[in-house]
């Protein structure tokens, strides 16, 4: 593992996620609101992780998931930013901006405000979309990781979207 101020957890996760992407010949992408970047963080602590990971897209803002993503206005204000409906377009966009066979996509509220009684502080969604797969294969979930503070909230996040990213995962 190599020398990182990242949590251990996270890059030998990350190094999983590399090593097993590259055996299956798979180039991934990631779209992350709510980690803010965590997880591409991670995935560029492995040497030779540019032979697999492509592009990351931090869109924080709406506006941004929007105008980077091409997220609809409309879902985002039927369903709100912390929904599978964004979390999946999401993920679609960031397959759309890029080359890679797989993306995945985090948005959540990390807090320690922005909570609300349906959505409280620690939700968080994912959401993997792969290149060529059909379009009802959504692969999608809603996660609470409860209040554990932003940092803890951020870092389950991140080890839940790399799982994701492992090839022949599960839905969350």
């Amino acid at each position: 593992m190599p020398d990182s101020i990242l949590p251990a957890s996270l890059v030998e996760l990350a190094e999983r996620v590399i090593i097993a992407n590259r055996r299956a010949g798979r180039t991934i992408a990631v779209a992350e609101s709510c980690t803010g970047g965590l997880v591409s963080a991670a995935l560029t602590e492995i040497a030779g992780s540019s032979e697999v990971f492509e592009a990351g897209f931090i869109t924080y803002s709406n506006d941004m998931k929007s105008e980077l993503l091409k997220v609809s206005q409309d879902v985002i204000e039927t369903f709100g930013a912390v929904s599978i409906a964004t979390a999946w377009a999401m993920a679609q966009g960031a397959l759309n901006k890029s080359h890679a066979n797989v993306a995945v996509a985090i948005t959540g509220i990390a807090g320690p405000g922005g909570g609300s009684e349906q959505k409280p502080v620690g939700t968080v969604v994912f959401a993997r979309a792969e290149r060529g797969a059909s379009p009802d294969k959504i692969v999608a979930d809603m996660r609470y990781f409860g209040d554990t503070g932003r940092g803890g909230v951020r870092l389950q996040a991140a080890l839940c979207a790399l799982e994701l990213l492992l090839p022949d995962s599960p839905a969350p």
